[in-house]
């Protein structure tokens, strides 16, 4: 068995290995590049991504980065693509065909059907003198010396560097596009991103239950209040509106001074004019405000009357914290 060590000196290789090969990558860039996401980024189509073996995973990778950032892309599996599938292409999209040796026998097949139409094909390969890398309009030159496999077998290093070629890809149309966080979150909208940038704080306090008492109710009432609508707090209200807040701590600091609360009321313990939110604020708003002032919770209003509750697990839950 090996040890340790010996394990970490594997990785540590195959790491190196990798890395200098994406970093050489820089150097194999020419105007074809440019000229590449030129054409996508005026192109009136989607990006068709086409590859076999595990070029095809990549390819799914990229079109799920594309999309994700702006640019409509479709993965077009290369040997379904000639048993019916290159009906997926339509006369204004743009093909990127990926292949480490440009030579397979599906590549030699897929691409003179699709050079007999109107699109422009886009090459990622690690062999530009490939027949895929001479038939394309643009060659993006995915060379690696070797892969990171001690065989110099398994597709790791090539398909590593195919990856990281698509996503330059995809961060030059970004850039090109404008594309903002604003954006990104439009097609993320379950994401932590989107949650931040859309999550308003009554689409947390609405599910929550509303826990409120007046200033003159007894201490008991407060407590079975507070206990019943579990947030650890309960707003003191008038008419409506909020003149105070009691909590968790409120009550024990009471427990703590004194020893007959009888006859103690809401307005006894209460804290006045506390925290508060507008209901159409955003949820990542009430965080900053509980962040800023070292608070749990936060009275939530609309219109200028009590509307409810948000907790700082409200933001946890849903990813906001």
């Amino acid at each position: 068995m090996n040890t340790n060590h010996s394990i970490l000196n594997i990785a540590k290789s195959t790491i190196k290995l990798e890395s200098e090969a994406i970093a050489n990558l820089a150097n194999l860039l020419t105007d074809d590049f440019a000229n590449a996401v030129n054409i996508i980024y005026s192109s009136k189509g989607r990006v068709i991504i086409t590859g076999i073996g595990k070029s095809a995973i990549i390819a799914n990778k990229i079109v799920a980065t594309l999309n994700s950032t702006g640019t409509p892309s479709v993965f077009m599996h290369a040997a379904d693509a000639i048993h019916g599938d290159l009906g997926l292409i339509l006369e204004d999209d743009v093909v990127i065909c990926i292949s480490k040796s440009g030579n397979t026998p599906e590549i030699k097949v897929l691409v003179p059907l699709i050079n007999n139409g109107p699109n422009k094909m886009i090459a990622i390969t690690g062999n530009k003198d490939s027949f895929l890398g001479q038939q394309a309009d643009f060659v993006l030159d995915a060379f690696v010396e070797k892969e990171a496999c001690p065989n110099n077998l398994a597709p790791t290093t090539s398909t590593t560097a195919q990856l990281v070629m698509g996503d330059a890809l995809a961060v030059c149309l970004l850039e090109l596009r404008g594309f903002s966080s604003k954006d990104f979150a439009k097609y993320h909208p379950g994401g932590a991103l989107g949650k931040k940038l859309y999550l308003r704080v009554n689409d947390l306090s609405s599910v929550n239950q509303k826990p409120q008492v007046e200033a003159n109710t007894d201490i008991k009432k407060v407590i079975v209040e507070i206990s019943e609508k579990m947030l650890g707090v309960t707003a003191v209200v008038e008419s409506g509106k909020i003149i105070g807040i009691i909590t968790d701590g409120d009550l024990r600091r009471m427990l703590a001074q004194e020893d007959d609360f009888s006859k103690l009321t809401a307005k006894d313990i209460m804290s006045p004019n506390p925290k508060r939110i507008d209901s159409n604020a955003m949820a990542v708003d009430a965080k900053e405000v509980m962040e800023t002032y070292g608070i749990s919770q936060l009275l939530v209003e609309q219109d200028d009357l009590y509307a409810g509750v948000v907790h700082l697990h409200d933001l946890v839950k849903e990813g906001i914290i």
